[in-house]
Formats: structure tokens, sequence, C-alpha cells
């Protein structure tokens, strides 16, 4: 069967703005489906029927199979696709029958009012997922885009966003965008949670500089594997952390004691020092890190996580650790040119049966420490590791790539 249904997204002015191709559509079509504000906005000059969708899913579909091969129209707001009603429908009747013209989706316009990039932000509505999920993913996020709801609205969501202690952004509510009484709120979590809103409004969240998340309860840590957000991070969207998966497999390779002496370098917030501490309960872990602010919180991490044998290290290598003792297992974490340097004067100071674990993001480096590892150590192993997590998306599951990571490890004879 041809496409023989148009998903139209309309402004807060209906047709007035549309093109004139988009309003040609809507006046050779047999059928025009929309709920009743859109409806309204048509012209009173359309010859042809009008039907208004129901809110039950199933019974809009039926609505819509019911055009059967007439040209039709489906009114909607915004842009179809983003949060709208077109992905549900085109998958359930098949994508072959439809064609989508979208229009300016309110999150495009509510970041253009506040002056704000989108592309890195974190998109959701508080009908996809329970508000408690959102707020978790909010927690992390450097920007938010938030369709809100007449059940939740922004007030709601800034309360449960205090209430967790995450205070560190600047909300804009952005109500009634595209139309003659668009308002924009600006202000702070608290100022937000006292306030009323109208129904139909964005809630877009822009992080504070470089503010600490605040991670969840500390019950139920692992030894190691932890989640990435269990740890105190300046700028989590940043990547500076090792995630869990590459951490759970680095701190495997690094075969840690009960009584091992350990060096983490380029300590970042300290995750792989903090879980090495607790592997090496009767040893020492010595946390590297040039970065005074990173270095603040390997030492509120450690004292998150309750280990006393983690001593963080304010320093650049190789000089920060011209006095610390010969250790069992090096971490090394690395993203410039110097790391190479690093993991071969590292791999200098290990005891002998040492262990050394290099992480590296790129492929340049990968090959540049292994060069300088070869000659050292005949045996030296690769790992690439590439993970994607689980994710909820409206309904459905999808999965997130994490950026690839490169392991590599030796053991000194």
């Amino acid at each position: 069967m041809p496409a023989n249904i148009s998903i139209i997204g309309l402004g807060d002015d209906g047709l007035a703005s549309a093109p004139e191709p988009v309003r040609r559509h809507v006046e050779a079509a047999e059928l025009l489906f929309g709920n009743e504000r859109a409806l309204a906005l048509t012209p009173a000059s359309y010859a042809g029927e009008r039907v208004t969708l129901s809110g039950d899913l199933d019974e809009l579909a039926t609505q819509l199979e019911s055009a059967g091969d007439r040209p039709a129209v489906m009114l909607v707001f915004g842009d179809p696709m983003f949060y709208g009603l077109a992905r549900y429908v085109t998958e359930r009747l098949g994508k072959d029958r439809f064609q989508v013209i979208p229009h300016v989706s309110s999150m495009q316009l509510a970041f253009a009012r506040v002056m704000e990039s989108w592309d890195d932000a974190y998109l959701t509505s508080v009908d996809s997922r329970p508000l408690d999920a959102t707020i978790e993913r909010i927690r992390t996020a450097s920007k938010v885009g938030l369709f809100t709801s007449e059940a939740i609205g922004p007030a709601d969501v800034a309360r449960a966003l205090v209430d967790r202690g995450i205070d560190y952004f600047n909300a804009y509510v952005c109500e009634n965008l595209g139309s003659k009484d668009e308002t924009v709120t600006r202000g702070t979590l608290p100022e937000i949670a006292g306030q009323r809103f109208g129904p139909l409004n964005v809630l877009v969240l822009v992080r504070h500089a470089d503010a600490p998340d605040r991670p969840r309860s500390a019950v139920g840590f692992r030894l190691f594997g932890n989640p990435d957000d269990a740890f105190l991070q300046s700028r989590p969207q940043a990547g500076l952390l090792t995630t869990a998966e590459v951490r759970a497999q680095a701190l495997a390779q690094l075969d840690i004691a009960a009584g091992s002496i350990v060096w983490d370098i380029g300590a970042g917030s300290g995750s792989v020092g903090v879980e090495a501490a607790q592997l090496a309960a009767d040893g020492m872990v010595y946390a590297i890190e040039m970065d005074p602010s990173e270095h603040a919180l390997i030492e509120q991490n450690a004292e998150r996580f309750s280990v006393a044998n983690l001593s963080a290290v304010l320093g650049k290598a190789p000089d920060a650790w011209a006095n610390l003792p010969d250790p069992d297992c090096v971490f090394v974490a690395g993203a410039g040119r110097e790391v190479a340097g690093i993991a071969e004067s590292a791999y200098g100071r290990l005891r002998p049966s040492g262990r050394l674990v290099v992480n590296v993001l790129s492929i340049d480096n990968l090959a540049a420490v292994r060069a300088a590892l070869r000659p050292l150590c005949d045996d030296v192993h690769a790992w690439m590791i590439n993970v994607a997590r689980g994710a909820e998306q409206l309904d459905r599951l999808t999965f997130e790539p994490l950026k690839p990571s490169f392991l590599l490890a030796a053991k000194k004879v």
C-alpha cells in the first residue's frame, strides 16, 4: 500500500506559518486526524472529514487504519518523531504507509531561547520512565531537556531534585513556546520548586560549572566494579572516570593481593585506587594525580568508601613517585603523548613479578605503549573493550555504547 498518511507537525499558530506545500497537503486530504486543539487550528474552508483522535493508542491506531488508501493527514505539534506519536503509529501500521513532515520541536525552541546547545544534553520526558530513574540520570548530566506533564510539572521535578540534594543546576521553564504568551522563567531549583506553571512547557537544566555530583547511597558497595555514579566526579560527562566495566577488567589483570603495594597513576577522582585499596586491605595504595581539584576528590572518595589505606599524592609523574615504595601493581591511565614514557618508567620501578596495566583511549597511544613495553617484556597482553549499556527509551530497551577503551598488561620477570 503506498504512503497515503502524512504526519504533519504544527506550531502553536497552526498552519499560519507552515510552508505552502504543507498547506496544500492538508487541503488535498480526504481525512484530517488530530486532537481538538490541532483541528481547531485548521481552516474553516477545509472540505474533508475531520476525525478527533482518541487518547487510547490502540483506538488511535484503529482510527488511522480506517483511512484505507484514502489520502489522509494526521496533525500533531512539533517534531512528530521526537517523543511524538509518529514513532508509535509507523511501527504499528508500517512505515511504508506514512510520510513525516516535522515542525521545529519545542525542545529545540527551548534550548534556543536559553542560548544553550542541545547536542550533548540528556533529553527525555517524564512520561517515558519513572521519575526516580529520571532523577538518577539527571544527577550526572551536564544539561537536561525535559518534557513535563500536567501530573508531573517543573515544580515537582525541581522538588524531587532538591530532596535528593541535587541543587547544582540552573533551571529554565519554557512555557507556550512559539505562541504570543511564550514565557521563559529562570531560577534555582528551590525557586522553581515554589512556583506554578502552565501545562505546555519544557524544563531545561544547565549544570553549574565543575559542580561535583552527589553520589547515591553508599549501601551495598562492591569490592570492585562499583557503578560509576557511586564516585564523586568533577565532570561526569567528560569521560574522565575509568568506567566500571574497564575498571573491573583492569583490577583483575593487576592481580592485587591483600598486602600489595599499588600505584594508581593519573588517578583522576580515584575510582581505581579506591577499589584497589579495598582489595589490598593489608597493603597500601598511592593515587597520583596532578590536578588539585581531582586530588581533593580522591580523598573524598576514599573517605566515602571508608578506605584508610589509600594515600592521595598530588604531583606529576614520574617526579611524584620518586619517594614512594616500589609497587607490586601499577595502573596507568593517560590520554597524552607522555603515557608511553610514564608506563615504561613505572615498569622499571615494579618489584619482581609485579604487574603493570595501562588504560588508553586512542589506537595511537595503544601502539606507543606497546612499543615501549615490548623490549622490556615478551608477554604484553592487549584488549579492546567495547561495551554498550542497556537504557530505557520510552517503552523500549536500547543500548548506549560507551567509548571504546584499550588495556595493556605486562608482568615483570
